[in-house]
């Protein structure tokens, strides 16, 4: 019996410093320095400790104990802001319909800064550009087409993969892009897109029985129809371009032949790239994500109408919108998005995220999120990422601790991916996040465990982002929104 070689995948690890007990730098440094007053007070002062030690212990409890991976203190953070934020209503969106305005419609939270911008492609077409008006960063995105490696050969696969990350590494000497985001858009097709094409094809002198066949195949269509849209949204910052562009027209002159290399390459990746988004697909998408009712209508305007600028930004926002703390309720639905806290253990084959990203009975959209270190950098990141691992090795030494499968695992990491950047490999810092909507709350809970089931099945952990639903519905939407940057503008 012959055996086939199966190639498996697994470079990815998580970040740790030099945090020790599960802690990140900055924790480890104000626990060592609180534990270090705590002793100089006792030293000095024994009768302190009555005063002191209460307060270190409950500082100890909410920095060490962790509820779902995630630190009680970090938890009890995130209550006090949403509490703090719904008290000033900042959790509700209302639009105002009939307002003497040409922008009527804006969008809610993370989004309110974004507008859509129209520019030239130089082939004598129009593409889509989302503007942040607050730190100047340019979205484009590209529409592709996936080839399924289930009907592909395996040493095809590997080909595709192998380029992907020579794609992604390439774009480590491209200071002005800041991340990447790769979309997969599954919805139930509505029926409309095939009721129009067969509507146009009937003629009148059609047989009756005939045209009758026809509608009944066309009205139990969408039971087993599903609309995918795959995009690859691409994130500028114009400032750290070589050529310095002076103004927003010379940015965007920028970014669209920067686009011209991006896409020629990309297309070695398995991917079959079918052009830059227009502003109009840009807008519709953003809408039927608010809207799911709408999907149908918005295809059939795309359809007629092809990359004309018949939606524009002040269509693509909803009426009204509710976040709440596991959920988010705007136009016509009701969505729920999760964050990537775990990658697998385990080396995966190349299909691993196949049953996550595949179409389901409700509307979903799972987004990959890369953001690449400049390759100046991921030297220096990746040799401080070893000097961590090897400085708590020494720390469980000196502590009389053993070394566990855990930390050995996570050392010899470390040292591979030092070796595989100085051979030339990229690297790149990764999350997942996935929203699911439904238009009616009563099946909320099918689709939640729907998603979960299948992450599982993609060997992942998936994390509810309790009291940023509004943030991870936006980050798998073509916008350029990256929680990790919203995060550290927050702090800074």
């Amino acid at each position: 019996m012959v055996g086939h070689e199966v190639r498996t995948y697994g470079g990815w690890r998580r970040r740790h410093g030099i945090g020790l007990l599960g802690m990140d730098t900055t924790a480890t440094f104000i626990a060592l320095g609180t534990a270090m007053v705590v002793i100089a007070s006792a030293a000095l002062v024994p009768e302190a400790l009555l005063y002191l030690l209460p307060p270190a212990l409950i500082a100890a409890a909410l920095g060490l104990v962790r509820v779902g991976g995630v630190p009680v203190a970090r938890l009890l953070l995130a209550r006090c802001r949403w509490w703090w934020g719904s008290r000033l209503h900042r959790h509700q969106y209302r639009a105002g319909v009939v307002v003497d305005h040409p922008r009527a419609f804006q969008l809610p939270g993370v989004l309110a800064p974004l507008t859509l911008l129209s520019a030239e492609d130089g082939y004598g077409g129009r593409y889509g550009i989302v503007w942040d008006r607050r730190t100047g960063l340019l979205t484009a995105t590209m529409r592709v087409v996936p080839a399924s490696t289930w009907l592909a050969d395996r040493t095809d696969a590997d080909s595709w993969v192998a380029s992907w990350g020579g794609w992604l590494a390439s774009l480590g000497h491209l200071p002005m892009v800041r991340w990447v985001t790769v979309t997969v858009d599954t919805a139930p097709d509505p029926g409309s897109t095939l009721a129009d094409t067969v509507g146009r094809a009937l003629v009148p002198t059609a047989p009756r029985a005939a045209v009758q066949i026809i509608k009944e195949l066309v009205s139990s269509a969408p039971a087993a129809a599903a609309d995918v849209d795959t995009r690859v949204s691409i994130t500028f910052a114009p400032r750290l371009s070589p050529s310095s562009p002076k103004g927003l027209m010379d940015a965007v002159g920028d970014l669209g032949r920067t686009l011209d290399g991006l896409s020629s390459s990309l297309a070695g990746c398995g991917v079959m790239v079918l052009g830059r988004a227009s502003p109009a697909e840009i807008a519709g998408t953003v809408r039927t994500a608010f809207d799911p009712h709408a999907r149908g209508e918005v295809d059939r305007l795309l359809a007629q109408h092809g990359s004309e600028e018949i939606l524009g930004w002040c269509d693509a926002g909803p009426v009204a919108a509710t976040e709440h703390t596991g959920h988010y309720e705007h136009d016509g639905g009701t969505s729920v998005s999760w964050a990537w806290h775990e990658p697998p253990r385990q080396n995966v084959r190349s299909d691993v995220l196949a049953r996550l990203v595949a179409p389901g009975p409700f509307p979903k959209r799972v987004t990959l999120q890369y953001r690449v270190l400049p390759a100046a950098a991921a030297s220096r990141t990746l040799q401080q990422e070893v000097n961590a691992a090897a400085f708590r090795a020494q720390f469980r030494r000196r502590t009389g601790r053993d070394e566990t499968a855990r930390d050995t695992w996570d050392s010899a990491r470390a040292r591979q991916a030092a070796a595989e950047e100085a051979m030339g490999a990229g690297v790149c810092l990764i999350s997942l996040y996935a929203t699911v909507t439904v238009t009616d709350p009563a099946h909320l809970d099918r689709a939640t465990a729907h998603v979960e089931a299948a992450a599982e099945s993609a060997k992942i952990r998936l994390r509810r982002l309790w009291g940023g639903q509004a943030t991870g519905f936006a980050t798998t939407l073509p916008c350029g929104i990256c929680p990790p940057e919203l995060a550290h503008r927050l702090i800074h």
